[in-house]
């Protein structure tokens, strides 16, 4: 086996201690990955917590992260050591279902393999994350990290951006299209940036009116106080797209209100049980959709979209040994947007 360091759960305590990893060693189409940059994400924070399945001792969150191939195995071709990677949720699906089939691996009708809390194909041993210096995949779920992307604030383009591109080009945004930003956090500045760089004109809807510099300095055209019901009024029927990145409890009604005719409201930030009444979506014929990341398809042209306009997150980068404050602070919804961890200092 192959050993590493990493921040990991060990008790019933939420706080992460430095653990020992076990990687295990390289099959002929695994490359390994030294971490540089690793993402936290709010799904972290629901892992630890346990909103998605009791936590372990020994999980070691981390899905967002880019790094510099260390080794590779000998079937290994599109990759080579010293090239720098980016890794997202997934690591491995099917392969051979439709969804697979269709470069929709999130959607693995197997179920796909995630970072961390999944389960190997092979050995059934389960995944540790990015939360780490090392990390063992398949090559075909690491991607080359384009020119010029900043390593660090590319790395939630591999969770918070993908999950943004996704809906935007499902429903077709573009030129002409107005789009909704529900939440101005780690998802929300980058689905804000991915759509202005589609074409769209896009608002920020918020409870906090201060943020309409930020919003207007990430591209949009405004924000919308969703407090305040004059406004809402006015935007009534307005979008074709509302990316509601919210991640907490929250009322869909005025959402559903401010969709155009047969728009869309994608619920991508709290993956929990949400009250729905259908006549909301009746009158224009409105939907309701969600998302799980991406699969290797549109992950691979998201970043390259990224890579042409420029499009990484606003991050603020920690050593790693300030994990559990950088927790904290999501939490407390204290990030603006982004908390990136530098791994160097785990040798």
């Amino acid at each position: 086996m192959r050993m590493t360091q990493g921040w990991g759960l060990t008790s019933d305590s939420t706080d992460l201690q430095q653990i020992p990893i076990e990687r295990r060693e390289l099959r002929e189409d695994d490359i390994a990955v030294r971490i540089d940059y690793c993402g936290v994400c709010h799904s972290d924070l629901h892992a630890i917590h346990g909103m998605v399945g009791k936590p372990v001792d020994g999980l070691v969150p981390g899905h967002e992260f880019t790094g510099t191939v260390q080794a590779v195995g000998t079937g290994v071709t599109a990759l080579g050591v010293g090239d720098k990677v980016a890794v997202g949720t997934l690591v491995d699906s099917c392969g051979v279902c439709a969804m697979c089939q269709a470069g929709q691996e999130n959607f693995c009708y197997e179920y796909p393999v995630s970072t961390y809390g999944g389960k190997d194909r092979l050995d059934g041993t389960v995944t540790k994350g990015g939360y780490s210096r090392e990390y063992v995949l398949r090559e075909k779920f690491a991607y080359r990290l384009p020119d010029g992307l900043d390593p660090a604030a590319a790395a939630p383009l591999m969770c918070a951006g993908i999950t943004m591109w996704e809906p935007l080009r499902s429903v077709g945004i573009g030129p002409g299209s107005q789009v909704a930003v529900a939440g101005l956090g780690g998802l929300g500045h980058l689905g804000v940036k991915l759509a202005v760089a589609l074409g769209a004109e896009v608002t920020v809807l918020s409870r906090s009116p201060e943020k309409a510099s930020d919003a207007r300095e990430l591209g949009a055209t405004g924000l919308l106080v969703t407090t305040d019901e004059t406004q809402l009024a006015k935007a009534s029927g307005r979008f074709d797209l509302i990316l509601d990145t919210i991640a907490g409890p929250h009322d869909l009604r005025p959402l559903f209100r401010m969709l155009a005719l047969e728009g869309t409201l994608s619920v991508l930030g709290y993956p929990r049980e949400v009250p729905v009444n259908i006549i909301d979506l009746v009158f224009g014929r409105k939907k309701l959709s969600s998302s799980g990341t991406g699969g290797r398809k549109y992950t691979a042209e998201m970043l390259a979209f990224a890579a042409e306009h420029g499009i990484t997150a606003d991050i603020e980068l920690l050593p790693s040994a300030q994990v559990n404050e950088a927790l904290t602070r999501l939490e407390k919804g204290d990030a603006r947007y982004r908390f990136v961890l530098d791994l160097a200092d785990l040798g």
